[in-house]
């Protein structure tokens, strides 16, 4: 019984993946937000559970994956679609009655331009990303690339910034098509570069041994309940940053 344990986990984060899905498309943000952190949680906890239960199968790591397709590819890839079409269309002040956020998204596409579904080149990024992983045995201990949960969390949380953060030249540049399409073209990148990224999993709680990880989640912390989604760039550069100058002292 326990070796499908992991697995139960790893389909819990495919149906958080799934509900995210609809309320993205229904433009409920925050519930996608929090069904997507959901299956980022489970994300997490299945491959902690097959650790600690001693189950490890090729069939939780495919399945694994594709959760994150979901979870972690499709959401993202909607998410810029959606706001791509408003940028075009008229900005953040348009609103369509029957929305309880007053943010219309898929109803701003009329059909003029296909630039929206570039916000898709994220969800075939990830896809990417993730297939290469499967294959690649050399990403146990650390990450080659951006890994699709924290690209998922960079991506949604441009319209909660939005949402929640509203100053007129924030809101213009998150608003402006070019540079969300910079910001698309940047996540495919990340996504799939060969930069090494480590990751959160605690083989011990010796602080000498995850001096970087605890570093990491306490700033991350601070940020989060100083600043909000405002946060969430600046953990993602600062896991990068800090990523990048421990492979540098390490090379050296």
């Amino acid at each position: 019984m326990k070796r499908h344990i992991p697995n139960i986990i790893t389909l819990l984060n495919v149906f958080c993946g799934c509900v995210a899905t609809v309320f993205a498309v229904l433009n409920q943000l925050e519930y996608a937000a929090l069904f997507v952190c959901l299956g980022i949680i489970f994300d997490f906890f299945d491959g902690l559970a097959a650790r600690v239960l001693d189950v490890k199968s090729e069939l939780g790591l495919q399945l694994d994956s594709l959760a994150d397709v979901i979870t972690s590819g499709v959401v993202p890839g909607i998410i810029m679609f959606q706001m791509l079409a408003m940028s075009i269309k008229g900005g953040w002040n348009v609103s369509l009655p029957n929305t309880s956020s007053g943010l219309a998204f898929f109803s701003n596409w009329d059909g003029s331009t296909v630039l929206p579904f570039c916000g898709f080149i994220i969800t075939m990024a990830s896809a990417y990303r993730l297939a290469k992983f499967n294959i690649d045995e050399n990403q146990t201990s650390s990450f080659i690339g951006l890994p699709t949960p924290a690209n998922a969390l960079l991506i949604l949380s441009l319209p909660l910034i939005l949402m929640y953060h509203a100053e007129a030249g924030l809101n213009e540049i998150l608003m402006n098509q070019w540079f969300l399409i910079a910001v698309t073209i940047l996540s495919a990148f990340l996504l799939n570069s060969n930069i090494e990224l480590f990751a959160l999993k605690f083989k011990n709680w010796s602080f000498k041994d995850n001096a970087l990880r605890y570093i990491f989640i306490i700033i991350s912390i601070v940020l989060l309940i100083s600043m909000k989604f405002l946060a969430v760039p600046l953990i993602i550069a600062f896991y990068i940053l800090s990523s990048l100058i421990k492979g540098k002292e390490a090379i050296e």
